[in-house]
C-alpha cells in the first residue's frame, strides 16, 4: 500500500469519528451507563429527560436487571411531577409486569398515594376517594408488615371521614329543605357504613330529628335513645335532650289523639 493511501485511510477512520454526534454515541449506549444519565437527571429534577431516559432502558433492556429500577423512578417522575394518572400507570405497570421486583411494595404504595392525591373536597365527586381507600387497603394486605402500614390506615380513616362528611351534608341539605325521609335515607347510609367515624355520632342525632319531622315518632324514639345510650358525654347532649323531651311530648300526643279516635268507633 503506497503512503497516499495509508494517509486516506487514517483520514477517513478519523472523519468518521468526528462525524459521529454526541446522540450517537448516546444511542449505543447500554443499560448501566444509560440508567446513569437517568438517574443524574432524576437528581437534578430534570425529570421530564429522566422519563425519556429510563423509557429506553424498559423498551430496549427489558431484561436487564435495572428494567424495575428504570419503571419505578420513571413512575417516580411521574408523580414528582404531580402528574398522578400518569404515576399511578406507571406503578401500576411494574406490579403486573414485574411482581417480584424489591420496588413492589413501595409501588403499590405510591400507587394508592396518587389516588390519595387526587381525592377532592367532600362536596365534589369522590371516585378518586374510593379508588384510593381499595388501593390503600390492597396494599395494607399485600405487604402487612411494611413500614408505611401504619400511615396507610390513618390515611383510609382520612378518606372514610370525608366520604362520611359527604353523605352527611346530603343529609343536612335535605332537612333544610324539608325531604326528611330522604334526609333520614343519607343518615343512615353514615350510619351504616361510616360507623367509626365522627359523623356518625351527628347522623344519628339528626336521624332522631328526621324521623320525628316525619312523625314516626316511635322510631324517633328508640334512635334518641341509642344515642344517649351511646354518647352519654357526647357535646350534642343538652340538644339530644331537648329534642328527647320534644319526641317523647309528641309521642304521648299522638298516642291521646289515637286513644280518642278509637274511643269514638
Amino acid at each position: 500500500m503506497s503512503l497516499r493511501q495509508s494517509v486516506r485511510l487514517i483520514l477517513g477512520g478519523v472523519l468518521t469519528i468526528v462525524g459521529c454526534s454526541s446522540e450517537d454515541i448516546v444511542e449505543q449506549l447500554g443499560a448501566e451507563a444509560r440508567y446513569e444519565i437517568a438517574i443524574a437527571k432524576f437528581r437534578e429534577g430534570d425529570y421530564l429527560d429522566a422519563i425519556e431516559e429510563f423509557k429506553i432502558i424498559t423498551l430496549q433492556f427489558q431484561g436487564s436487571a435495572l428494567a424495575d429500577d428504570a419503571q419505578f423512578f420513571m413512575a417516580e417522575c411521574r408523580y414528582l411531577r404531580e402528574e398522578y394518572v400518569l404515576a399511578a400507570y406507571e406503578y401500576e405497570v411494574l406490579l403486573r409486569t414485574m411482581p417480584t421486583s424489591e420496588y413492589v411494595p413501595r409501588a403499590r404504595y405510591r400507587r394508592a398515594i396518587c389516588y390519595y392525591n387526587l381525592s377532592p373536597k367532600s362536596y365534589l365527586d369522590q371516585e378518586y376517594t374510593r379508588k384510593a381507600i381499595d388501593e390503600l387497603q390492597a396494599y395494607i394486605e399485600y405487604h402487612p408488615t411494611d413500614s408505611l402500614v401504619s400511615d396507610a390506615e390513618a390515611k383510609i380513616i382520612e378518606l372514610r371521614t370525608k366520604l362520611a362528611k359527604k353523605e352527611y351534608e346530603s343529609g343536612i341539605i335535605y332537612m333544610k329543605m324539608e325531604y326528611y325521609k330522604a334526609a333520614t335515607v343519607y343518615f343512615d347510609l353514615v350510619l351504616e357504613r361510616y360507623h367509626d367515624t365522627p359523623f356518625a355520632e351527628q347522623a344519628l342525632l339528626r336521624k332522631a330529628e328526621a324521623l320525628m319531622r316525619r312523625r314516626r315518632y316511635a322510631e324517633a324514639k328508640e334512635a334518641i335513645e341509642t344515642f344517649l345510650a351511646k354518647y352519654p358525654t357526647s357535646p350534642l347532649l343538652e340538644e339530644a335532650q331537648n329534642l328527647q323531651r320534644e319526641i317523647m311530648s309528641n309521642l304521648s300526643a299522638n298516642q291521646t289523639a289515637v286513644s280518642e279516635v278509637r274511643s269514638r268507633s
